[in-house]
């Protein structure tokens, strides 16, 4: 791949769009054009497609053990050009160099190859006669080509999250990655090719008309995205024209409750690791606190002293840092006017200032003393910025918890069992964790209610997702 004039990849190889539109790909830690990359047009994407549909004639037809070895194999060659990845995607988005390896493409190897395994793990009812002379069995299928659009704050695991499970299930994609960080998903689909048939994984770059093109194509059965909640309404409208499944996973608002009885530390330094990891470009990230009235003072001693300790912010060169630049400009202003539109009623704890000089880096910021309809309560703000509200009891903390459009995650931190359960049960997220905040393995599945989309990624159920079930029935009789 050269990495300052990108391509798109398809049908096993990179080609030039018939466009002749490009945009630039600007490094955020210095504001610098590092790449260009075409903007896709409509017969681009369509001969993306085209190629998707061909490799799935015979892809389709593959057994499980064909899949879960390609998949393997892809996973080892990540594995063996896992510094090489770092390094384009510590450029494409401004994260710290030091940290991609253990918490981004170590993870991304794991989660290739646990859908490796899955291939081979089918699940469906069992054939038995559930009416006289007749046997019945399930079949479990591909759905057949699918359109994916991946987000810019994690591109080469999103893209992991979106391919692996497809392709193990035996599907052909054709994915657009961010317009602002195409690099790494090229990169990606440059490896797996050589384990996979021409046309199997295809890769376009391209803006939000590439995008829509990607949905309104009539050649792919399902069409799966990672973004904003705008942009998941817009695909769902978009793909129920011709009745294409929809598998979304878009923004979150997790609440993080921090009641009297927790350990103040350990939550501290939980909450500052995954609420800023990432400069809190993190649809689970750990920005909204709730704490309780008796313990706040306390807490916030103990909180503010850990952002002042660990949540340090700089060039993704220095090892020492929590988090780098935000992705790009537009999102550096957007999470500046949240900060800028501070009600009076509420104060800034820490922070709230650009970094001077080049880079989209901001300081680590705390807010408090919101009120529950204040638009810093209610929506995603997407950067290094942790709210704080006070709560006095049980139902005030669950009501203002679930009290927000969103549903993907959610934390307790308690030392009281029986609390921690109860609001394991009550709280409309898809994923609460208690006593800690953002883990994830494969096993188990990521994905939100309400407005935070539908469908899972990881796990069965992701798999499952990207399959189509079929009833067989025999008459047995004389």
């Amino acid at each position: 791949m050269t990495i300052s004039n990108l391509q798109n990849f398809v049908g096993g190889k990179y080609q030039d769009a018939t466009s002749e539109k490009v945009s630039d790909v600007i490094n955020p830690s210095n504001e610098a054009v590092y790449a260009h990359a075409p903007v896709s047009s409509d017969k681009d994407v369509d001969n993306a497609y085209k190629a998707a549909a061909k490799a799935f004639e015979t892809w389709g037809q593959t057994t499980p053990s064909e899949r879960q070895l390609a998949l393997f194999r892809i996973a080892d060659a990540l594995e063996a050009r896992a510094e090489e990845a770092a390094d384009v995607e510590s450029k494409n988005t401004g994260k710290p160099r030091a940290t991609l390896v253990d918490y981004e493409i170590g993870p991304s190897v794991d989660q290739i190859r646990f859908f490796a395994g899955a291939a081979r793990n089918l699940e469906g009812r069992a054939t038995a006669e559930y009416l006289a002379d007749h046997t019945s069995s399930i079949r479990r299928e591909p759905i057949g080509v699918i359109g994916q659009v991946t987000p810019w704050n994690y591109p080469l695991n999103m893209a992991v999250w979106k391919f692996a499970p497809a392709i193990a299930a035996g599907n052909t994609i054709v994915l657009k990655p961010s317009d602002t960080t195409p690099a790494s998903t090229l990169l990606l689909a440059e490896i797996a090719s050589e384990f996979l048939p021409e046309g199997v994984f295809n890769v376009v770059t391209g803006d939000r008309e590439t995008g829509r093109a990607m949905i309104e194509n009539p050649i792919p059965q399902m069409v799966s995205i990672t973004g904003s909640v705008r942009a998941g309404m817009e695909v769902a409208k978009s793909a129920a024209s011709d009745l294409k499944r929809v598998h979304l996973e878009l923004g979150g608002k997790a609440p993080v409750i921090v009641f009297a009885d927790a350990d103040f530390q350990k939550a501290a330094e939980g909450i500052v690791a995954a609420g800023f990891f990432n400069a809190g470009q993190d649809c689970t990230a750990a920005t909204r606190l709730l704490v309780q009235e008796s313990a706040y003072d306390d807490f916030m001693a103990a909180l503010l002293a850990e952002v002042k300790n660990s949540a340090k912010v700089g060039q993704p060169s220095d090892p020492d840092v929590l988090f780098g630049p935000l992705n790009n400009g537009g999102q550096l202003e957007r999470v500046k006017g949240f900060i800028d539109r501070l009600p009076d009623h509420a104060t800034l704890e820490i922070g709230g200032a650009q970094l001077s000089g080049k880079g989209y880096f901001l300081e680590p910021t705390v807010l408090s003393g919101f009120k529950q309809t204040d638009e810093h309560i209610q929506d995603e703000i997407f950067g290094p910025v942790l709210t704080v509200q006070k709560f006095t009891d049980d139902a005030q903390a669950l009501k203002w918890a679930n009290d927000v459009k969103y549903g993907l995650a959610s934390s307790v931190w308690t030392s009281n069992h029986t609390r921690a359960m109860r609001f394991a049960k009550y709280l409309d997220f898809g994923a609460v964790w208690i006593n800690t905040h953002i883990p994830l393995v494969a096993e188990m599945p990521h994905g939100g209610f309400k407005h935070s989309g539908y469908g899972k990624d990881l796990s069965h159920y992701g798999f499952e997702d990207y399959t189509r079930i079929k009833h067989v029935m025999h008459y047995i009789g004389e």
